[in-house]
């Protein structure tokens, strides 16, 4: 990089130390920027700002569309403040088709956190990354704890594979579920159930908590079942009421006691090296591909080795072994 390159990650690494919401606002926009130059500047600032990180408490949030994450993070954010906590919300927001850009509605459903001086609330466009997960969230995490927010909270779109992406980076993984959701849902449950930390379900309000309570008996069976042979506890289904402020107490409190056993007999910091050596191997994955497309050769030929395929004149795997075997130099 040159000087000033240094001099500008100099500077903004100093203000994301310091806590500035302003320097680490423009610290998460420099590790969203796909151009080459600020990749670079990106990197360079996450090198600068590494000893600091790894003191939160990195708290995964999802579930299907409409069961109140939003609401629910809000709701938590606002109890963790109120006890003294500073936290940082990176919600994943679904990007646009047409422009690429960001819905950006977290920031109206989360009016508590949103005008909160020890908060810090990051809607990033997926734009169409795995499972709708920002690129830079791990990134980003990362930033907001060298910046000295104690808690973090990764919000995920609720789709696709967003649920294993966020449970591979977060220390406690919170599910939140409806009651009454039907049977069409169940595909989907057994895999969610068997990466949760904790299950929650969500709207136990009004004429809802019949439902609720009766949902988390039969979830709270099904993980009985499905950890029966592990040799350990299955994971504590609770319901709670966002709009009421009801059971966010309590989700806190397991959240925390998960988190301080996890950390007093070892278990936080090797989840937390398997999560490291992880995305250092998809960070490579990510790296030989854009290299390998990269290249003059592959460029040139790839649409006619596809095509050739696509006609079912020669198999994928010959056409994958034709494009492996161009030795171009990147151009």
């Amino acid at each position: 990089m040159m000087q000033a390159d240094v001099d500008y990650v100099e500077a903004l690494a100093k203000s994301v130390l310091a806590g500035e919401r302003r320097g680490l606002a423009k610290g998460v926009t420099l590790l969203e920027s796909t151009l080459h130059a600020h990749t670079c500047q990106a990197q360079a600032l996450l090198e600068r700002i590494l000893p600091r990180t790894g003191s939160s408490i990195r708290v995964g949030v999802t579930g299907v569309p409409g069961v109140g994450k939003s609401t629910f993070v809000d709701a938590l954010g606002a109890l963790l403040i109120s006890m003294g906590r500073q936290v940082a919300v990176l919600a994943v927001d679904p990007s646009s088709t047409l422009s690429g850009g960001s819905i950006l509605g977290d920031k109206t459903r989360m009016p508590r956190l949103a005008v909160s001086e020890r908060a810090f609330v990051r809607p990033s466009p997926s734009r169409g990354n795995l499972g709708g997960v920002a690129r830079s969230t791990r990134e980003a995490l990362l930033l907001c704890e060298a910046a000295g927010f104690d808690v973090v909270l990764v919000e995920t779109v609720g789709v696709g594979q967003s649920e294993v992406a966020v449970a591979g980076m977060v220390d406690v993984f919170l599910l939140l579920m409806l009651a009454r959701a039907g049977d069409e849902l169940q595909g989907i449950k057994r895999g969610i159930l068997e990466m949760a930390d904790l299950v929650a379900i969500t709207k136990a309000d009004g004429d809802n908590v019949a439902h609720a309570e009766n949902a988390c008996l039969l979830y709270s069976q099904a993980l009985g079942l499905l950890h029966g042979n592990s040799g350990s506890p299955p994971p504590r289904v609770v319901t709670l009421s966002a709009i009421a402020d009801r059971g966010i107490e309590q989700v806190w409190q397991l959240i925390q006691d998960r988190h301080d056993a996890m950390r007093s007999d070892g278990v936080l910091e090797r989840k937390r090296v398997t999560q490291r050596r992880t995305w250092f191997f998809d960070t490579l994955e990510n790296a030989v591909r854009s290299e390998f497309f990269g290249r003059a050769g592959v460029r040139l030929h790839l649409s006619e080795i596809a095509g050739l395929v696509e006609r079912s004149e020669i198999t994928p795997e010959d056409g994958a072994a034709r494009l492996l075997a161009l030795q171009t130099p990147q151009s």
